[in-house]
């Protein structure tokens, strides 16, 4: 863990105010190298205004309010991931989730029909994601849960995910591609976007099950989304560095939004994700203006929290 590189104060100072709308923190049904209310005190330390809560598996609306009361300062958002443990597109566990204040709603990850026929490889020493041994482990034990297609065989979006779509209006949460498909993904965010869904994350464009190419997320772009840039991506070998800051130049920074999916034992501390990266744009030409803009206008517009003084 000594080994990771250590955030410049220059990125810290244009970071400060953010918030990191994707991490991977305990409790949580596989080990997490820190637990919710110590991150909240590590966010605070280091000027972070939040976070989001992420599982693949359970609602945490809950969890962040229980961290918000015992860290105040610090504005925890919960969140939910429509895989099969909370019965896929349920309309029902996304107005729960609404009604308990949570911000984002991801579509299905690991149990989503795109990442389970994905036959996309990741390049030859990349760290594989932890969930996958996880989702081994159930398919062994013959308890996994059946793939969830977001469109029929005409390409139009379910009726279940319609309804989920015009839950997540009502309360006016953010809407997370998870791990579909390119052609998914546009399909989604056209409609997302017809039903009056007003904030959408593209999940991870250049992650291995995703892929999207610049046509792609110009399109999406052009439909209000904001793709979601995360530190893990290129930080665990899935795509190249230089992969990402293309597909930033060549979109907008102005429609991208930095994250960093961190909580792994074996990656940087989260409360240092969003300066890393801060640092490699940095180091790749990027404006300071750009970095803020990625890291905190648009973190702030996805937790619909008021604008911050600009760095």
């Amino acid at each position: 863990m000594s080994d990771h590189p250590t955030p410049s104060a220059r990125a810290r100072e244009l970071v400060a105010g953010a918030y990191d709308t994707h991490i991977h923190v305990a409790p949580d049904v596989m080990r997490r190298r820190i637990d919710d209310v110590s991150l909240a005190r590590r966010f605070a330390e280091v000027g972070l205004a939040g976070f989001v809560l992420k599982s693949h598996y359970v609602p945490t609306a809950e969890r962040a309010e229980v961290v918000r009361n015992a860290v105040p300062g610090v504005d925890v958002l919960g969140a939910l991931t429509l895989n099969g443990s909370v019965g896929g597109l349920n309309p029902v566990a996304v107005e729960i989730a609404g009604r308990q204040g949570a911000r984002i709603v991801w579509l299905p990850t690991v149990d989503c029909a795109n990442q389970r026929e994905c036959q996309a490889c990741e390049p030859e020493g990349a760290t594989p994601p932890m969930w996958a041994q996880l989702q081994a482990d159930l398919a062994e034990q013959g308890i996994m849960a059946p793939a969830i297609d977001v469109v029929d065989s005409d390409g139009a979006i379910v009726p279940a995910l319609r309804e989920v779509l015009s839950v997540i209006a009502k309360h006016d949460m953010v809407l997370a591609t998870g791990h579909l498909s390119g052609d998914e993904i546009t399909t989604v965010v056209d409609a997302a976007a017809d039903l009056g869904v007003r904030r959408i994350v593209v999940t991870h464009p250049e992650f291995t099950s995703q892929r999207l190419s610049v046509q792609v997320q110009r399109h999406l772009a052009e439909r209000g989304a904001l793709m979601e840039r995360c530190f893990t991506t290129p930080y665990t070998g899935k795509v190249s560095w230089d992969t990402l800051f293309d597909h930033i130049r060549q979109v907008g920074p102005e429609h991208s939004l930095l994250s960093s999916d961190l909580g792994q034992p074996f990656n940087p501390p989260v409360e240092d994700g969003l300066a890393l990266l801060a640092d490699r744009l940095l180091e790749a030409g990027f404006t300071e203006d750009e970095v803020h803009v990625m890291a905190v206008t648009n973190t702030r517009r996805v937790a619909a929290a008021p604008s911050a003084v600009t760095a």
